[in-house]
């Protein structure tokens, strides 16, 4: 019933305008992206610019959603959530309503991104949502609500992004907000802790999902159902050990984890090479055979012309000389 009301208090059409109460910066409504449990995040344009705009009538929660993407920011070298532009309040006749503004990532959602390239990229992209989570962790954060939806690829060198940290969790609290689908304690694989191995293992259920575009729903929950159903993905045994502990609780960190994930990588490649090697070898051996075949039965055939042109020679010579000796013989005898 809250959330309701709060959307119908945060319902504007496209075309509206939104005029910040302090900073009177202006934005114009063009859609609504999504909708969570704490607010309505609209594409709104200002200068010619597209931006992201998130309102909510809950105070508390834009702050603490602003003060993780100001932590973002302070977080060197990672990109994964959005760059704040703006944090306000628009007073309508209703009340007054918070907003902040952030930047507008494009591109296709994660799974999307998959099916259209390939799961070849599967990995690449989790190497990547490791990296940023290790430096987020660093900064005494959990990223939470971690799910597809809420990952997007940019281009044009495909990138990992996050749209969403409504989640975001101070480590050792409470998990704010989660899916149930990514969150261990739905499969009674732990708590809703904070704490580094929340994060990897909806990262392991996220690639778990990769193989189940559809999802698959819990029955027996638990480990026993989800290394059953790794097992039955072809496409994934060549990480199933990395996907394995992380649903385990194995790691301590997210770079652990990556670097498992490279050794597995760099152990696909070694064997596919191998595979190369072999068969360029085997190649290779019936190329020569081949060859010493033909070398073969052209060395025999040239040895059966020469004893043929011996031959013959023999014949020639044997009868020139019995031509002279029968010519010797008659002048004997006349």
């Amino acid at each position: 019933m809250m959330m309701n009301s709060m959307k119908n208090q945060c319902k504007v059409s496209p075309g509206a305008i939104i005029q910040g109460k302090w900073h009177r910066h202006t934005y114009t409504i063009v859609k609504e992206l999504g909708f969570g449990a704490n607010g309505i995040v609209y594409l709104a344009k200002r200068n010619q610019e597209y931006v992201a705009l998130k309102m909510s009538d809950n105070g508390m929660s834009i702050t603490s959603e602003v003060n993780v993407l100001k932590s973002f920011a302070k977080v060197q070298g990672s990109a994964l959530g959005p760059s704040l532009y703006d944090v306000d309040d628009w007073e309508q006749g209703t009340g007054q309503i918070s907003f902040y503004v952030m930047e507008y990532i494009q591109g296709p959602d994660f799974m999307s991104f998959i099916a259209q390239k390939g799961h070849s990229w599967l990995p690449v992209l989790i190497l990547q949502l490791l990296s940023d989570l290790e430096k987020l962790h660093r900064n005494g954060w959990i990223f939470g609500d971690l799910k597809p939806e809420n990952l997007i690829v940019t281009g044009p060198s495909p990138r990992i992004r996050c749209i969403d940290v409504g989640g975001t969790t101070l480590k050792g609290r409470a998990i704010k907000e989660f899916t149930e689908f990514y969150d261990r304690g739905y499969w009674g694989l732990g708590s809703r802790k904070a704490d580094e191995g929340y994060d990897l293992f909806a990262v392991a259920m996220i690639m778990l999902h990769t193989a189940y575009p559809k999802r698959f729903s819990k029955t027996t929950g638990g480990i026993t159902q989800l290394s059953e159903q790794l097992k039955q993905s072809k496409a994934l045994q060549k990480y199933a050990f990395v996907i394995l502990r992380a649903l385990e609780g194995r790691y301590h960190s997210a770079t652990e984890m990556r670097q498992d994930l490279l050794k597995a990588i760099s152990h696909e490649k070694g064997a596919r090479q191998t595979s190369i090697n072999t068969r360029s070898r085997a190649s290779q051996t019936k190329a020569f055979h081949t060859q010493a075949g033909v070398n073969g039965a052209s060395r025999q055939g040239k040895q059966r012309r020469q004893r043929k042109g011996g031959f013959v020679e023999t014949l020639l010579l044997t009868v020139v000389f019995l031509v002279f000796y029968a010519f010797y013989i008659f002048g004997q005898l006349i």
